[in-house]
């Protein structure tokens, strides 16, 4: 008995298949689900791309190939109800297995070879890839002589061979050897000497003429639904429902917010029953290449997988994987890396010209494709299937038209798509960033736990390389340590608090419900989202709140903790870890941080200056007072980072001032160091008012350099009189520990100094992970005074710089007129030839010299110049007072004050750095001993 379809009577194979010119021209209404039709000619052509209209009634009429129309409910019983394939029972197949289909008439194929059809489950038929081979394995045809090569995405030629299941196909000469796109130099056009492609998919001269139907838009909306290469389809394991044989395209030509206002939806809440969305995952990317990708795509597809084989979890289990939707923004459909689009394409996620700039007269914002994919890539280009593990995943890809940053990306996800699924729990995550294969779900049970979680972020972990091969940089090993350090003592301690200043963009997860505005449209997303008109140049908004909405993720931390009438907590996961690459460079090192510390300044006055929005929320009397607690804390170190570089010259001025008395020869050269800091910190002034990192690179690296030496020599100065202030209290005081208390330096540098790294080495061993102190450490000691003078004053001399990177309007001109092409060489040029019309205008341009222009007014400057204007002053109003409050306590520390104050100004500080350290690894204590009882 044949297999069942819900489309009623469908014609058999062996009845009449009418097909004529009137009925091929019939506009398709959006209730006739026109399924893909071949023509019975000689001629096949490709399967149309045809829109559904889940919202209309049940039909029982037919389009014009005489099939019943399917019924309202576009999935029924959790798959989708569509036109059986071509080959079934149900449906005339031209190329059943009794009819071999033979390759048409073709001016680029020289073959006319049968092709046999290989069974597939459910008694349909497909291409079978072993007839193009012989039996040793060898290519033996029918070939494809397109002018960029053959453009299979996973090589059939590759099938039998040692690259099975590449994504690139080895070369000729070398084996281990692999060509982009799959190419075979083998198979060249005459005279063509090189057939490597590294660049976007190929547009080829397509073989078969193109199917053309009228489709009837639903709404003004396009919406198509396009099957996926026959050869994807092969490697699957699951060809039976419509969410695997078929993408679905929808072309947006709206704003992010008005998405369902304008009656688009998304697969998933048309299955019947809906699915239930418990995790929405993005993805937001730019121009990353295909190696980042893969690399976190892939990684979500692993945790996907780990979600599936919870068998006793009442939310997943097997069917996990329904409830789970990727969603991957890329900003820019003329941004985006070529390659990219390519493993998308292998993915069956995206297909090449499908999508439409314009939509009824309306341009389009958005590309939106959706798939279930059942095949993963991995970095090193290997496909991952069933086999390995991976499970089915519900990819949603929005490519949008135009660079407009990523908070407008995480707009499309919130207001969007977001408005659609209703989901539970939204993660964040940037492409580049690679979780590890549980750290979704511990993300996510943290929310299960605890009902009061509104957001919570796991660990990044900085990439280190084979073998930790990338903490040889420099750059690279101090951020390592930097990193490991917040994620023991500073995440842990706010936490503990509540309130986590910033969730970082890169990994973090929020319940969709908390983030939702009041009745009045206030609330955390609306307070996120004005950062996207703040540095559009759609607003007049002043320095402080353009550079606060650098760092508009501190925003929507705060504005998520203080909402109105709610108790919305923060919670750091640290079994939750996701691995990314950190700046190697200098000068992305500079520029990266030049956002985050502009950023982090004005948003954490923001919460400073706003913290009695604290009082409009609902949290405990107890939860309250922590939070005074952690904001005086944070008012401390904001008062610390400003004084960072005084303190930092201070403290240096007195160990090798303290040295020179003690070694008369080292006071001129400690005087020539002191003044070589001065010019420093001068160069880096005058460098950062107007110079790039990326065009001064030697420049801002010879800072570097110079300031870890002076650091180095620093050091020294503070070992060599820690070891003398022990050498002569044991000789003057008998070596009693009362002698060593006594003596004044001892207890200034060595025991706060000891204070601070012992509070380092212990919460390290605590949390099980001290290697960052023997690998890292001395590396972040030389960089300190990079990040404290070098990456701080470029940042102050740079607040006027609120720009993210994107680009102007790509918008082309016509003012000027079109030059058209006309054939043989030429152009057609719309110019004046008349004599008439010249004459005439010649009259104009000596009619207006023969008058006197108007006396002008006053100099109209522009809106966006008057902004630059006064971004510029406030920049300079800016620095001037920052530079001069660290100078003047320099001054009062080191000119006005006696040796004796200078003393207890250092002891001052030293200690406080030492009480800062232990007053966290407090918080980091009882953060694990809260851990061990939650049950994360």
């Amino acid at each position: 008995m044949p297999p069942r379809y819900p489309y009623g009577g469908g014609r058999r194979s062996d009845e009449a298949h009418p097909q004529t010119a009137e009925a091929q021209m019939q506009p398709l209404s959006h209730d006739q689900n026109a399924y893909p039709t071949y023509d019975m000619g000689a001629e096949p052509t490709s399967p149309p791309h045809v829109s559904y209209d889940p919202y209309m009634p049940t039909s029982t009429s037919r389009d014009h190939t005489g099939y019943e129309m399917p019924s309202a409910n576009y999935y029924n019983d959790d798959r989708v109800s569509y036109p059986p394939p071509v080959g079934s029972p149900h449906m005339s197949n031209p190329y059943s297995h009794s009819q071999p289909h033979r390759g048409a008439a073709d001016p680029f194929d020289d073959h006319e070879n049968n092709v046999p059809l290989l069974p597939r489950d459910g008694n349909n038929y497909s291409y079978a890839p072993a007839s193009h081979f012989d039996e040793h394995g060898n290519h033996i045809g029918p070939i494809d002589k397109y002018a960029d090569g053959d453009d299979d995405v996973m090589d059939e030629d590759a099938v039998n061979g040692p690259a099975h299941g590449r994504l690139l196909r080895p070369n000729g000469a070398d084996p281990d050897d692999y060509m982009p796109g799959g190419f075979d130099p083998n198979v060249l056009e005459n005279g063509q000497a090189n057939g490597v492609r590294y660049g976007k998919i190929p547009q080829r001269v397509p073989r078969r003429y193109k199917t053309l139907k009228r489709v009837e838009l639903y709404h003004g909306n396009l919406v198509l639904d396009c099957p996926v290469p026959s050869k994807l389809l092969d490697k699957l394991n699951d060809r039976e429902s419509r969410e695997f044989t078929h993408m679905r395209y929808t072309a947006a030509t709206c704003d992010p917010d008005n998405f369902k206002d304008e009656r688009y939806t998304l697969r998933q809440v048309l299955f019947d029953p809906p699915r239930r969305t418990e995790l929405f995952i993005v993805l937001t990317m730019y121009n990353e290449d295909e190696q980042l990708f893969t690399r976190t795509m892939h990684g979500v597809m692993t945790n996907i997988a780990h979600l599936c084989t919870r068998e006793r979890s009442k939310t997943w289990g097997k069917e996990g994987w329904k409830k789970v939707v990727v969603c991957i923004v890329s900003d820019g459909r003329l941004k985006i890396n070529s390659r990219t689009l390519a493993c998308l394409a292998a993915m069956g996620v995206y297909q090449e010209g499908v999508g439409k700039n314009v939509v009824n007269g309306k341009p389009v914002t958005a590309h939106i494709y959706e798939y279930t994919a059942q095949l993963s890539i991995d970095p090193s280009m290997h496909f991952k299937g069933r086999e390995k593990g991976i499970m089915p995943v519900q990819i949603l890809f929005c490519l949008k038209e135009r660079n407009q940053k990523k908070i407008n990306s995480h707009r499309w996800f919130f207001n969007a798509f977001g408005q659609i699924l209703q989901p539970n729990i939204c993660v964040l995550l940037d492409v580049g960033t690679m979780p590890r294969p549980r750290s979704i779900y511990h993300l996510w049970k943290a929310f299960d736990i605890n009902s009061n979680v509104g957001g919570a972020c796991g660990e990044i972990v900085a990439l280190k390389g084979k073998y930790w091969s990338a903490l040889v940089n420099p750059l690279v090993a101090a951020q390592n340590f930097e990193y490991k350090m917040s994620n023991i003592l500073d995440k842990p301690l706010e936490s503990v608090f509540g309130y986590i200043t910033v969730l970082p963009g890169a990994f973090s997860a929020y319940r969709y419900i908390a983030l939702q505005n009041d009745a009045t449209g206030q609330g955390p997303l609306c307070s996120y989202f004005k950062g996207e008109t703040l540095h559009g140049g759609q607003s007049d908004a002043d320095v402080f709140t353009s550079n606060m909405y650098l760092a508009e993720d501190r925003i929507l931390c705060w504005e998520l903790v203080s909402k109105r009438d709610s108790a919305w907590i923060l919670h750091y996961v640290k079994s939750a870890q996701a691995v990314t690459d950190v700046p190697d460079q200098v000068p992305e090192l500079i520029s990266q941080r030049r956002r985050w510390l502009n950023g982090s300044f004005f948003a954490g006055i923001h919460s400073i200056i706003k913290f009695g929005y604290i009082y409009r929320s609902s949290h405990s009397f107890g939860r309250k007072f922590a939070l005074h607690i952690e904001i005086i804390y944070q008012t401390i170190q904001l008062i610390f980072s400003w004084f960072g570089m005084a303190n930092f010259f201070i403290a240096f001025w007195i160990l090798t001032t303290a040295m020179s008395e003690k070694v008369n020869a080292l006071k001129v050269p400690n005087q020539v160091l002191s003044y070589v800091y001065i010019a420093f910190i001068i160069f880096c002034f005058l460098l950062s008012m107007g110079n790039r990192p990326a065009g001064s690179k030697f420049g801002y690296t010879l800072a570097m350099v110079v300031f870890a030496l002076l650091t180095l020599y620093m050091t020294g100065a503070a070992v060599y009189l820690a070891v003398d202030s022990i050498t002569n209290a044991t000789a003057t005081g008998g070596g009693g520990a009362e002698a060593l208390i006594t003596n004044e330096i001892f207890v200034n540098i060595v025991i706060s100094l000891a204070a601070t790294f012992g509070v380092w080495m212990l919460a390290s061993l605590m949390f099980l992970e001290p290697w960052h102190m023997f690998t890292s450490i001395i590396q972040y000691l030389l960089m300190a005074p990079t990040f404290v003078n070098v990456i701080s004053i470029y940042a102050f001399a740079n607040i006027n710089d609120i720009s993210w990177g994107t680009k102007g309007s790509d918008k082309v001109m016509t003012d000027l007129g079109v030059v058209g092409g006309a054939g043989n060489n030429q152009v057609e040029v719309a110019i004046p030839t008349e004599s008439k019309d010249i004459n005439d205008a010649y009259d104009d341009a000596i009619h207006v010299l023969s008058n006197k222009p108007p006396r002008e007014g006053p100099a109209q400057v522009d809106r966006d110049q008057k902004q630059a204007d006064y971004y510029a002053t406030v920049r300079t109003n800016v620095v001037l007072c920052w530079s001069l409050s660290n100078a003047a306590l320099v001054v009062g520390i080191l000119n006005i004050s006696s040796n004796g104050t200078r003393v207890t100004y250092m002891a001052f500080l030293l200690y406080s750095v030492a009480g800062l350290a232990a007053f966290r690894m407090l918080g980091s204590t009882v953060y694990l001993i809260k851990r061990l009882f939650s049950g994360e």
